[in-house]
């Protein structure tokens, strides 16, 4: 990591911030500590963008969870693979399909709408661009509505890569943290 984290933060915003992550996450991200906390202005527009994600688009959760841990992958965001799976397995979803991301074009566990959409997320994540039969087969599975959308998520999703790749913030263990206290859930329960 470039920049070492700010384990105690300035600002009653910020700590409720820390405290509010540590309730959702099990622990203060670390893109909260080592970023966040330098740009505190930042949380705001943080907020709104993953507001946005979580629950503004009309897409299918499970294609949003595809693709927002594709386009990590396909940026080495290990921190974004990290938290995108942990949120799958918190709202009660599978890894199974998202651990064959490397296979999409050929799995038949992946829908035809579901390789357009990594298709197209994948190609605008590379080259800034998709080429018309990239659109052209998007376009078949999605209405206007959803393209923009699953634009916008790509968008989004490269943000947070783009913030966290150059300053090598890497995972944070959120898969294993959900799965273990899902696992310790599961063992109360019974």
């Amino acid at each position: 990591m470039r920049l070492q984290p700010v384990e105690h933060p300035q600002g009653l915003k910020l700590r409720l911030a820390y405290w509010f992550a540590r309730r959702t996450f099990g622990k203060v991200i670390t893109p909260m500590k080592v970023v966040t906390a330098r740009v505190p202005k930042s949380m705001r527009l943080s907020y709104e963008m993953s507001k946005l994600m979580q629950s503004g688009f009309s897409l299918d959760q499970g294609l949003q969870m595809l693709l927002h841990v594709h386009i990590s992958e396909v940026n080495q965001c290990h921190f974004c693979v990290d938290i995108g799976k942990a949120v799958a397995l918190k709202e009660g979803g599978s890894l199974e399909k998202i651990s064959k991301l490397d296979r999409y074009r050929d799995d038949p566990a992946f829908t035809p709408a579901e390789r357009a959409a990594l298709a197209y997320v994948e190609e605008v994540s590379r080259t800034h661009d998709a080429s018309d039969a990239t659109f052209a087969e998007l376009r078949k599975h999605f209405t206007d509505t959803q393209i923009a959308e699953i634009t916008m998520l790509n968008a989004l999703e490269n943000c947070y890569n783009l913030t966290n790749r150059p300053l090598r913030i890497e995972s944070d263990g959120l898969c294993a943290l959900v799965s273990k206290t899902a696992a310790r859930g599961s063992a109360k329960a019974a």
